[in-house]
């Protein structure tokens, strides 16, 4: 007996001829197919159903690891038909068929053994290495995604905006700057934020005139896992939606798919408008191969789902329009199977990866040549402001960096919050200094397409409280892309948060945030904090020197009580104001800064910890305690062993850290300090509190404080003196 029931029905609707017909009984000539086209899709929708349940009995094997199928999203093919194989898709899990497709564009491609890899787990897989099971090909222009419930969506949106941005400067990336930028998700993921914000975001632009060639593909199976989606709820939600237009087809029915797909493409490509495309489809085989669907179906329900599957309205589609006979139908479906089975012999006995350091290879994307140009800059050496200091660098970055576009909220017309990008957009447009809707993940995610489309984007979330909303595009998006494409892709950017605690004036924790530990959490991601004005230029110099060179992302983690900070100890004293270091200052990613060789007390900090701890040593070298201040600079990255050779030398080391706790860098730090041999007696935290930041007087008591440095410093040089005279008595 076949354990799958859709080949059975397959195999009696062949045989008796009771083959599904279509609702609209289009001609090959109306949609702009041919009998040989139509042969080719169907092939693909086979191919792709017998991956699925090729994947399935490997599963049983233990050969193959994650069997989520495209069984009855199979019209898909019939949507990559309709588009060159230049235009970048960022598909959804289900859309096997239209990679399948897409692949027969481009000669000299194997898509059977290259997804069998991908099935298998192996590190022969030309897309991931083996890191996950993903449909993806570079030559394809189809970046790798995961299972993504819809985050992918907003740097599609990014990616079509840069399409129009490169005509604007008359230059190129990696995609045809003619070409429509794809996109699909499920029915289910629609409701998700992150679906509703890319939505948004491509009609608020399309909406002003903003060129937006892309077609975002609903695959409407009316189900989410076991939650039924209401009908009709995808099509009112969208038609007549502004900014968008509204496209609806049969995706059981490969013609009138096909006819939808070539409208919706004409409409991108030649209006340069969002179009929305509802593919209606089923689920077939439940959700994945561990979902035992007749939990929550019925047997009739999932009967009536079978009925409805695309390779029955397919084979008669090619039946009734004189393509193929119903035996060459079954021979062709037979053939097939056996092709996928002899490859996937052969692909299931190709290495796999076995050490830690092949799994993580591609966290780093690899480097490639500066596209940095010369600039004559004068540099005013007029000691100054962190604010005043950035602004003056990204200046410089503009002239330097043809292809450095800057979005945000707030950036253009306004300067931004704290006047760090006042009139660049005045002097560079603002198609490169880009006003952006109030979305985190929509900002974020433009950010990601730009990069994605060769530009270096310096994306500005306005407050570190209104990342946490938004930080799956940065972990689940942004810095997975090289690993999980083997480097083939990258999204090399900066993203400055102005954030950290210390602000007056400002209400409680969404604008006084010291919660970093998510940054710190993802891996390959580059985390920046400068304390002073000189090492905001070092520090952000090199941060897009590090995306343009070295495709990395990495964050600018600005504190915000230090951008306009002048005076250290007196009103009027300037000890924290600084001249500009040039265009060539740069602070590699570890590279620490320190002040005095003191040796009783070594104070580990950064960011406003580094200017509290200066106001604190005044007071401390008063009574006698030789001190050294070391700024981290960098949160992530951490070259441990030159911290601990600072530090060698010092009787005591604490750790000044302005974040909470529970998650804070001083836990690393420490860590790192006790591995490399530091005794745990000479080591120290002086951290906030596991707190969130109140208004008013009370906005500083569960941080660090000039106050209570002095206090803890005093009392560990007092007990080290103690130890000392200890020592010496007992060997008196």
């Amino acid at each position: 007996m076949n354990p799958f029931p859709l080949e059975e029905r397959l195999f009696e609707v062949l045989r008796d001829g009771d083959w599904p017909s279509p609702a609209q009984a289009w001609r090959l000539d109306e949609v702009g197919l041919t009998a040989p086209m139509l042969a080719e899709l169907f092939e693909s929708q086979v191919l792709s159903r017998q991956l699925d349940l090729h994947a399935r009995r490997l599963q049983a094997r233990g050969e193959a690891f994650y069997t989520i199928g495209s069984s009855g999203h199979e019209g898909n093919a019939a949507i990559a038909a309709a588009f060159r194989v230049t235009d970048p898709a960022f598909l959804h899990y289900r859309d096997a068929a239209f990679l399948l497709q897409r692949s027969k564009q481009l000669p000299g491609q194997t898509p059977i053994h290259d997804m069998l890899l991908s099935f298998a787990a192996s590190s022969e897989d030309p897309i991931s290495g083996g890191r996950h099971k993903v449909l993806g090909s570079k030559a394809l222009n189809v970046p790798p995604q995961t299972s993504t419930i819809a985050s992918h969506l907003p740097k599609a949106v990014g990616a079509a905006h840069g399409l129009g941005l490169w005509r604007r400067i008359r230059g190129s990336g990696e995609w045809p700057t003619d070409s429509v930028v794809l996109c699909s998700f499920g029915d289910a993921s629609f409701n998700h934020s992150t679906t509703q914000g890319a939505l948004n975001a491509a009609a608020w632009a399309a909406y002003q005139g903003t060129p937006m060639p892309l077609v975002m593909i609903c695959e409407d199976n009316g189900i989410g896992i076991s939650t039924p989606t209401p009908a009709g709820w995808i099509e009112q939600s969208m038609r007549g939606r502004p900014g968008f237009h509204y496209i609806s087809c049969d995706g059981l029915d490969l013609l009138d798919t096909y006819r939808a797909a070539r409208e919706a493409e004409r409409l991108a490509r030649r209006l340069k408008q969002p179009v929305f495309l509802h593919m209606h489809c089923v689920r077939l085989m439940g959700h994945a191969g561990s979902d035992a669907q007749q939990s929550y179906l019925t047997a009739k329900q999932i009967k009536a789902a079978e009925a409805r599957d695309p390779l029955l309205y397919s084979a008669g589609l090619l039946i009734r329009h004189g393509v193929l006979e119903p035996e060459t139908i079954q021979t062709l479906y037979h053939h097939i199977g056996e092709r996928v089975a002899q490859v996937a012999e052969v692909a299931i006995r190709q290495p796999k990866l076995e050490s830690a350091e092949a799994v993580m290879a591609s966290i780093v994307p690899p480097h490639r040549l500066s596209r940095r140009q010369p600039i004559e800059a004068e540099v005013d050496a007029t000691p100054a402001t962190m604010a005043r200091l950035l602004s003056q660098t990204l200046y410089r970055l503009m002239e330097a960096y043809p292809h450095l576009v800057m979005a945000g909220e707030d950036i253009g017309r306004k300067g931004g919050v704290y006047g760090v990008t006042q009139r660049l957009q005045a002097r560079y447009g603002a198609y490169r200094i880009i006003d952006t809707l109030l979305d985190e993940q929509s900002i974020l995610g433009l950010g990601i397409g730009l990069a994605q489309n060769g530009f270096v984007p310096i994306v500005e979330i306005q407050f570190l409280a209104y990342l946490h909303n938004a930080e799956d595009q940065l972990r689940g998006e942004a810095s997975t892309l090289s690993f999980f494409s083997k480097g083939q892709y990258t999204n090399p950017m900066v993203i400055r948060i102005a954030g950290l605690g210390y602000q007056k004036g400002f209400g409680g924790h969404f604008h006084n945030d010291n919660a970093i530990a998510v940054l710190r959490d993802i891996p390959g991601l580059l985390v920046a904090c400068p304390s002073n004005a000189a090492d905001a230029v070092g520090l952000l110099q090199e941060a897009v020197r590090l995306a343009d060179e070295e495709q990395r992302i990495v964050v600018m983690l600005e504190p915000i009580a230090l951008y306009h900070c002048r005076d250290l100890i007196e009103e009027g004293d300037q000890r924290w104001s600084f001249p500009d270091p040039g265009p060539e200052y740069r602070l590699p990613v570890g590279s620490l800064g320190q002040w005095s060789e003191g040796r009783d007390l070594a104070i580990l900090t950064y960011g406003n910890g580094v200017y509290l701890s200066h106001q604190a040593r005044d007071r401390l070298e008063a009574k006698g305690i030789a001190l050294r201040i070391i700024d981290l600079r960098w949160l992530t990255a951490l070259d441990h062993d030159e911290i601990q050779r600072r530090v060698a030398d010092c009787a005591q080391v604490l750790c000044v850290d302005e974040c909470r706790r529970s998650g804070s860098p001083s836990e690393e730090v420490i860590t790192g300090l006790v591995e490399r041999g530091v005794e745990s007696h000479r080591l120290h935290r002086l951290t906030a509190e596991d707190s969130f930041i109140p208004l008013g007087p009370a906005a500083t008591v569960t941080l660090p404080s000039v106050a209570a440095i002095c206090e803890r410093a005093e009392g560990l040089v007092a007990r080290q003196t103690a130890f000392e005279r200890t020592v010496t008595g007992s060997r008196t």
